[in-house]
């Protein structure tokens, strides 16, 4: 008799939180690329926390429905850089990973939430590109039904080191801005925190079932 397949992993990486030491320091980019950056600038304010307390719910409602889940980090410090991330959930072959942040501006006006997914580069992201963006428009979706957050669509990044080590679908959430003040302080609230985490739920479901 044939052993069932295991169900599918999501790797859920909350942003930031890195210790300031290994924050400073740099890494390439992509593979093989000369272009480095500091690991991590330290996100907004309040930032790393927010992003911890919604994987936290997030695991929770993906282990309940029957994923496997595993988290870059479950405290409140990270020790790594965004190519640590990235080889955490390519050794564990995610079906997907999903980066949770939240966003920060100057203009304490803006708000709302976005997804960023890779932007095609030959020989870093070709083998995740599509999947990433079916998976990105998925969740999206998802995640403006469930908080009613301003839909601010849908971003091309080549710029993030996260997305061009990866060798699954990965995709990050802008939950919202930290610095709006009505979004920030709804962020703050374990309420708002289940309703991003239900939209990431339902979001990864919809992608890992084939919708």
């Amino acid at each position: 008799m044939a052993a069932l397949a295991p169900p599918p992993l999501v790797c859920l990486d909350p942003g930031h939180g890195t210790i300031a030491s290994v924050g400073r320091q740099t890494e390439a980019i992509g593979p093989g690329s000369r272009v480095r950056k500091i690991k991590d600038g330290g996100g907004a304010p309040g930032e790393a926390p927010v992003a911890l307390a919604v994987a936290l719910r997030t695991r929770a409602l993906l282990q309940h429905d029957g994923y496997r889940v595993a988290m870059t980090r479950t405290g409140p410090t990270y020790a790594g850089g965004n190519i640590a991330r990235a080889r955490f959930c390519n050794v564990r072959h995610a079906a997907l990973m999903i980066r949770i942040h939240a966003d920060g501006s100057t203009s304490s006006s803006l708000h709302g939430v976005k997804t960023l997914v890779p932007a095609l580069h030959r020989g870093w992201t070709d083998d995740v590109y599509s999947q990433s963006l079916r998976a990105g428009r998925r969740v999206q979706a998802a995640l403006v039904r469930s908080t009613g957050a301003l839909n601010a669509g849908i971003l091309f990044r080549s710029d993030l080191t996260g997305f061009n080590w990866a060798d699954v679908p990965a995709i990050l959430v802008e939950a919202g801005f930290m610095t709006n003040p009505t979004e920030g302080r709804l962020l703050r609230t374990p309420a708002y925190q289940l309703k991003i985490a239900r939209g990431l739920t339902a979001g990864a479901e919809a992608f890992l079932l084939g919708g």
